[in-house]
């Protein structure tokens, strides 16, 4: 085959519309029956509320990645367990999270866990 493709000479070919649908377009996603990347990415981490964070910034609570992995490690036992709003017991914070939102609702730190009623929680969990 040595013919050459000149300009002018390509023709479009109709595509009915029942076939284009296989073929996203420009921009468009391809749809899968599987979850988006994002969302299992937003499923997997915790979030802090607005609320949680002014708590822990106006109570000079110290946040590290060490915290943060025991507190996914209890999120996660308190999920496989049923909890929808669980107390979170640090030695010296205490969280209450929304479990299935997997978001930190409000932080206490030692002084404020003295002599406090915890409500409208349906589980604990003790972190060492």
């Amino acid at each position: 085959m040595t013919d050459t493709i000149r300009i002018g000479h390509l023709q479009m070919t109709p595509v009915s519309r029942g076939a284009a649908r296989n073929v996203p377009s420009t921009g468009e996603a391809v749809r899968t029956n599987q979850p988006s990347f994002r969302n299992v990415l937003n499923e997997k981490l915790i979030r802090f509320s607005h609320h949680a964070e002014t708590r822990l910034q106006q109570r000079g609570i110290d946040w590290g990645e060490d915290k943060m992995a025991k507190l996914e490690s209890a999120v996660n036992k308190a999920e496989s367990k049923g909890a929808r709003e669980s107390l979170i017991l640090f030695p010296d914070v205490a969280l209450i999270v929304n479990v299935k939102n997997r978001t930190v609702v409000t932080a206490l730190d030692g002084n404020q866990m003295k002599d406090n009623v915890f409500t409208q929680i349906d589980s604990a969990v003790i972190v060492q």
